[in-house]
Parts: C-alpha cells; structure tokens; sequence
C-alpha cells in the first residue's frame, strides 16, 4: 500500500484523501520510514498536488492534534507569517509593534528552513528564552501582555513538525503544495481569527518566481476560506538579504534597533508596512490611521518596550545577548555603487558559518553571522568595508566580495 501511493504520485496522479491520510499518519506513527516519506515528498515536489490533494493533506495536519482556542481573549487576533527569506526578522518586530497597539498577536514560529533563517533559532539566541510553551501558557501569555511567540506545541499539528524537519534535508523545501499546507494548517490551528501571509520572492528566498508567489497567495486565501478565516497576502522582494544582519543572534540586535528608531531604510519599511495590515485588520480601521498609530508605537518607546516586556516574560535575558567577537572584514577592491547583493550566496554562507542548520540534527551557533555595512544603492571607494562576518574561527572570506554587484 505504501509502495502503491508513493509509485501513484511518482506517475503524477491524484491521490486520494485516505491514501495521504494513510501515509501521513503511518509517518507520524513510525510505521513509515524516513526513506520512504522523502520518495513521496520527493514526488510532490516534482509532479505538484491538485487543490482537492492541497485542501485534504492540510485537513490530515490540522486534525493530527488540537486546534487552539482564543475566543475567551478579547480583540481580533492577528497572526502573520513569512514564507522565509535571508535576513528576516520582521516577526520580532511587528509583534511587539502590533501587540502594542491592543491587538492581540498569536504567532507559532518554525525553526530555520535550508538558508532561510527561522525565528525561533533566531529568539533561542537570547539566553534563557524559552520557546516551548505549553498551550496553557500560550494563552495566559496572550491574555496577559497581548502576544507570545512559540515553538510548535506537541499537540498542535503534530503531523507538520515532523514533516517539516524531514522536508529540510530532504531537498523538497521550495514545493509550493507543501509550503502551503505547512503554513496553513499551522495557522489554522493556532486559533488567529486574520492572517497575513508575507509571501517572499527572489533568489534568497524559498520562491523564485512570480508564478509560484500567486499560485501560493491563491492556494492560501481559498485554504482560509475553507475555514471562515481572513487571509491577506503581500509579495516582497528576497533577491537582496532583508535588513543588514544574517544569522540569529545579530538579528535580534538589529530587530532591537528597528524598535529603538536607530534603523530606517527598507528593513524598517517593510516592518512598518506589515505591522500597519495586522492593525488595520484588527481594529478595523484604514491603512493611513494604522500606520500612524505604527509609527507613534516606534517614536514613543511602546513597541520596544512591548518586545522587552515579552522577552522578560518569556525568560530570556537581553542584557546576556552575545556575537562572537571574531571577526573578518570583506574589503572592495573596486569604486561604484551597489546594485545588487547575492541573497542566497549569503544564505548559504551564514550556514556555512554555523547560523543554520545542512542536516536535522545540526547545532546552530547563535553568534556567528554577517552584517552588511554596504546596501543596495550606497557608493562604494576601493579600500571600504562591505560587510563584516561574525566568525568562530577566523578564515579567508575573500570570495564573499563577489557577492556584491558594484558598477
């Protein structure tokens, strides 16, 4: 039966919900074998799922556990997601903003996928914080200080967390099928009453064309629907990384910097703008008046404040946030302006580095990374420094300057 499922997909065909409930929950039993899981994943990534096969498989991972419940809270909860990109830390900064402003912010998060960083590594790099809230404290959270953030709990969607590890080193993270019932069925469960899905494209991120980030947007909007949720979507650019820090613990120093109005630019743009959507749709009120209140949070210290606040609450010590101080700079050898700067070729190197994960049982180092002292659009002389790599031991980056597209 098992071979017979996965020879179905492999020859493109439709499977039917009790053959990919079969399949899955076997998975989740340890009936099935690794293996045998990554040949039919394997087979999805390359000969793709109908939308009935979409809206099924999501349906087997909601109902593999609990589906959260915060009608007790009051307010609209927001929750956001981004499809992962190099350089995003917006989650660490638009919760505290929204959460801030009186809408209430659920957000489970994922580890780090392939170059893509994920913002529970990146929330880990705080010492003591702690990611594994049970759903009991999730909620108390919520009630108490307006949002938490959280590890997948055990029995929320118990069926994607293992899959999800699997899908990781397995080759098939970019299935624009298995991207939207990951997302969906943990957003679903996790009991936001509107969600906004960041769709990232470009070469630094999970979706490299336009065609897939529509594709994707259309899959999650008519998944939502199925279960009475608003779903809204926006496309951003990953060719460029987002920000100028790349690893975990450099990260939260520049999420940080944002809050504390010390960083503008594109990064804080982009924050500004989510965070204005998630308030304009929780207090139903217009983009313009939202994105007044956003900037006030920033000005006024609320949101930076909000982002301690839960840090404390989560156990974590921000004083104790530490880089490596090894580092080595990566020196132009040409004059010109930035025009571009390799997303995934920084992705890949921050893994390289000990920022992400090549295998499911890597250990990630928290204080390695990059900082980007160049962006697109800044001039550069012979002789400055255009990025500085946060290190463990000490190497030769040279090559890193090919990175930089600089006419």
């Amino acid at each position: 039966m098992i071979l017979d499922i996965i020879n179905k997909k492999r020859l493109g065909e439709e499977l039917t919900k009790e053959e990919l409930d079969t399949f899955f929950s076997s998975y989740l039993k340890k009936k099935v074998k690794d293996y045998q899981m990554s040949s039919l994943l394997m087979a999805i990534c390359i000969n793709g799922m109908s939308e009935k096969e979409v809206f099924d498989l999501c349906d087997i991972f909601i109902k593999s556990g609990e589906v959260l419940d915060f009608s007790d809270i009051e307010g609209i909860k927001v929750d956001k997601h981004s499809t992962g990109g190099v350089g995003d830390k917006t989650t660490m900064v638009i919760a505290p903003i929204v959460a801030s402003l009186g809408v209430p912010v659920v957000k489970m998060s994922g580890r780090g996928l392939g170059y893509t960083g994920g913002t529970i590594d990146k929330l880990e790099s705080i010492p003591g914080f702690r990611t594994d809230l049970s759903d009991s404290q999730l909620k108390e959270e919520v009630r108490k200080i307006g949002m938490a953030i959280t590890s997948q709990t055990s029995n929320l969607t118990p069926m994607d967390k293992a899959i999800y590890s699997l899908r990781d080193v397995s080759g098939t993270v970019e299935s624009i099928p298995l991207i939207a019932t990951s997302i969906m069925s943990k957003k679903i469960a996790s009991g936001a009453d509107k969600i906004l899905i960041d769709i990232k494209l470009g070469c630094g991120a999970l979706i490299k064309t336009k065609k897939d980030a529509l594709r994707l947007s259309s899959l999650m909007i008519k998944i939502g629907k199925k279960y009475n949720k608003e779903v809204r979507t926006i496309i951003t650019d990953m060719d460029n990384p987002l920000g100028r820090s790349i690893g975990n613990a450099i990260e939260v120093k520049e999420a940080m910097d944002v809050l504390l109005n010390r960083e503008k630019g594109t990064f804080r743009n982009l924050c500004v703008e989510i965070a204005s959507i998630m308030v304009s749709m929780g207090k139903n009120i217009s983009m313009e008046e939202a994105k007044r209140k956003v900037n006030n949070s920033i000005n006024n210290g609320l949101a930076f404040n909000k982002f301690l606040e839960f840090v404390a609450y989560q156990k974590g010590n921000i004083q104790k946030l530490k880089i490596s101080d090894k580092t080595v700079d990566v020196i132009s050898t040409k004059n010109g302006v930035v025009k571009r700067i390799d997303a995934l070729n920084f992705g890949k190197l921050s893994v390289k580095l000990g920022a992400g994960r090549k295998n499911k049982s890597d250990r990630i180092n928290p204080q390695v990374g990059i900082r980007l002292n160049k962006l697109v659009g800044d001039k550069v002389k012979e002789g400055d420094v255009l990025c500085t790599i946060y290190v463990d031991k000490i190497l030769n980056y040279d090559y890193v300057e090919d990175f930089y597209s600089i006419s």
